[in-house]
């Protein structure tokens, strides 16, 4: 028969968790909200600056003038993988989502014969990935965006990712990264950032039969792309922080929301052990009091 008085102190042990969790709850909920706003409102910027780029690529379709990070080293050997986690757990499923993505992408790359290096964005990221793969992280950056995501932050990480592909470091480069969805739903998304690969607009009819407009570009298609290629990896690096933090709190909320109502159905259920067991303890001691008092 349990102990009353353990599991009295396992109930208040469970009592005190569940006002912890409720707690952290109702703080993630409060840098949801900010973190939904501010990734959905750095999206339509993201897409237009990403679908500019697309025209110009367009353009300088098969130009040997083309800058490196639009035309890429002409190979496909060396991949550079960046995964987007957070500094901190408690969020559910958030960071394995991404450190499983990122193992299964490195070990298909590697199966193919490909050479992966990993750059890690989030203490997270880095812990769940060096036991298969430490010796391909080529460097992990934590506290981004602690005191609250800004864009020298993503410009941190984008001139890292530069100076690799300067250097000849890899061909490719891929961001890992969730895209925030609901505070339920995160979807895990893969985005190439070196080379520029622009994703197709879905078709849109043009208004009143107009044909697709040619524009003259001042200065020169190359110029400006090789001005903006290197603001565009800082844009979708900051467009994948924003996700990633929208995302991690909506995770975190989620996961707290359910472990405070877990931790209440184990009050629930220790009570009711608590009391059946008091019960149990008062019914022997009346009929060992009883007995005695027949036997004299």
């Amino acid at each position: 028969m349990p102990n009353l008085k353990d599991l009295k102190i396992r109930i208040n042990s469970v009592q005190s968790t569940q006002k912890i969790t409720s707690a952290m709850k109702m703080v993630a909920a409060a840098k949801l909200r900010r973190a939904q706003e501010a990734a959905e409102a750095a999206r339509p910027f993201a897409a237009r600056m990403e679908r500019m780029l697309g025209s110009l690529a367009e353009s300088m379709a098969g130009n040997e003038g083309a800058p490196a990070l639009l035309a890429g080293t002409g190979g496909s050997q060396t991949h550079l993988l960046i995964a987007f986690t957070a500094d901190r757990g408690l969020c559910g499923g958030f960071n394995g989502n991404i450190v499983r993505a990122v193992r299964n992408r490195t070990n298909d790359l590697i199966a193919d014969g490909k050479t992966v290096k990993i750059l890690c964005v989030g203490r997270k990221g880095g812990d769940g990935l060096k036991r298969d793969h430490a010796s391909r992280i080529v460097q992990r950056f934590q506290d981004v965006g602690r005191a609250g995501i800004t864009f020298a932050d993503a410009e941190t990480v984008g001139r890292k990712v530069i100076e690799l592909f300067e250097a000849g470091e890899f061909d490719v480069c891929t961001a890992v990264f969730n895209r925030f969805k609901s505070a339920m739903t995160q979807v895990v998304t893969e985005q190439q950032l070196i080379p520029f690969v622009a994703e197709k607009p879905a078709a849109e009819e043009p208004r009143g039969g107009a044909l697709k407009a040619s524009f003259i570009f001042e200065p020169e298609e190359e110029e400006i792309l090789a001005e903006l290629l290197p603001k565009n990896i800082g844009v979708q690096i900051f467009q994948a922080l924003l996700e990633s933090s929208a995302s991690e709190h909506g995770a975190r909320m989620t996961a707290m929301d359910s472990a405070t109502r877990n931790a209440g159905d184990m009050i629930d259920r220790l009570t009711l052990t608590y009391n059946r067991t008091r019960q149990a303890f008062i019914t022997k001691e009346l009929i060992e009091i009883i007995s005695g008092a027949e036997a004299l």
